[in-house]
């Protein structure tokens, strides 16, 4: 894939590409045309989604207003409260947040979520952004219902200048006033094939939507055009010894959805995938590259020496990765995620610095070569040799990342 190639792709999807919306549907259909282009069965997956539309929302403390987004799916209605932050979720803390609305740091996952809403939070407020940066961007934000699980708060995100602002202020009391409409609408998995000399499967994942503010050329447009230049390559070489399957994820963002939606309705099918490789933010100007590995331990020293072979930096670790690697592991099925993660200081996600200015071209070639040429060994392996058996310390970190199990 030539670099006139790459910018195209990343031009036409240069948008917004937010869970079940018509922009995301948009991408879905023009990562299936580019699949067929190079040979490849293609095909749209549709899925349900919970979604809602913020009608108004409103945080005022001691009467003066703050900007802020409401969380979609918190539910409608206002209230007012003794205003609480909490940095820390320890037992003392939570004791004193009763009829309180509070503020976390950070994201407001399921157990966090499920410690305020016992503690009998009366509503609750997050942040984003960055104190040191000029915009005073929010981020639009959603209470997933696997977090709430049926139980809602009203809730609102502001931007982390107004953040410092609120606790410096200490107010006696804030007010949090919500409307918004509820429904259910459809994202999308694409599914090309490119069958193998063999009944088995390399599945290959990377996710297409972004967060509210981002255009998302890095998180993850680099990971689908990664997917294609490896389609590329290897459908010159096809047949293959193993079939070869691009899952291109829908509501990654939203909590893993696509993914997850995937492994749930072909579970019966996995037993025949031997490896999936995933590919989460890839060709960015700087950074190190990494995999990490959700499965055993030998493809960790696999993977190293293969590097080391062909003189390509890399940090291997075994452990579970944020990202669509992560629900086909739990499944049982040997997974990996290969990515280029920049410092802070040269590239961001989740907000409006996630743009093509943190790209490069060249790099996204020397990423996409390298990736065709670890598959090709993959999937002409005589016999794909990564064991299925998942090592229990793999098991423990899905079940603390997947919610059912507390960090300890």
């Amino acid at each position: 894939m030539n670099r006139k190639q790459l910018r195209k792709i990343f031009s036409d999807t240069y948008y917004t590409r937010l869970s079940g919306t018509p922009e995301e549907l948009k991408t879905a259909e023009y990562l299936a045309e580019c699949c067929r282009a190079y040979g490849a069965k293609a095909w749209l997956e549709p899925f349900d989604v919970d979604m809602a539309d913020i009608e108004s929302a409103s945080l005022t403390a001691d009467g003066v207003s703050i900007p802020c987004k409401g969380y979609r799916l918190s539910g409608c209605g206002s209230v007012t409260a003794p205003f609480a932050y909490l940095p820390s979720l320890d037992p003392a803390s939570l004791a004193q947040v009763r009829g309180k609305i509070v503020m976390i740091d950070g994201y407001l996952g399921i157990f966090a979520y499920k410690d305020i809403a016992e503690a009998g939070a009366a509503g609750f407020i997050t942040y984003d952004g960055n104190v040191h940066y000029k915009d005073s961007d929010i981020d639009q934000r959603t209470l997933r219902p696997y977090v709430s699980n049926g139980v809602k708060t009203l809730g609102v995100n502001i931007n982390a200048k107004d953040a410092a602002k609120l606790v410096r202020q200490a107010p006696a009391e804030v007010t949090i006033s919500i409307q918004q409409k509820e429904y259910v609408s459809q994202s999308h998995n694409v599914v090309a094939e490119i069958p193998g000399c063999s009944d088995e499967w390399i599945v290959f994942t990377a996710h297409y939507d972004t967060t509210s503010l981002s255009l998302g050329p890095w998180d993850n447009m680099s990971g689908c055009v990664g997917l294609l230049g490896i389609m590329e390559a290897l459908s010159k070489e096809a047949p293959l010894r193993y079939g070869l399957r691009f899952i291109f994820c829908g509501s990654e963002e939203s909590g893993l959805l696509g993914s997850k939606e995937y492994a749930a309705k072909h579970e019966s099918e996995l037993e025949k995938v031997a490896l999936n490789i995933n590919l989460d933010m890839i060709g960015c100007t700087m950074g190190k590259f990494i995999a990490v590995v959700s499965a055993e331990e030998k493809l960790v020293d696999f993977i190293k020496y293969y590097c080391s072979i062909e003189g390509w930096g890399i940090q291997a670790r075994l452990g579970v990765y944020s990202s669509d690697s992560t629900p086909f592991a739990d499944k049982g099925v040997p997974a990996l995620s290969f990515a280029r993660i920049a410092t802070p200081n040269q590239a961001t996600i989740h907000n409006r610095y996630d743009t093509m200015a943190v790209m490069s071209m060249e790099q996204m070639q020397k990423d996409i070569e390298f990736l065709a040429g670890f598959s090709m060994t993959m999937a002409n392996a005589v016999k794909c040799p990564v064991g299925r058996e998942m090592p229990e310390k793999i098991k423990t970190e899905l079940d603390e990342y997947l919610g059912r199990k507390r960090k300890e």
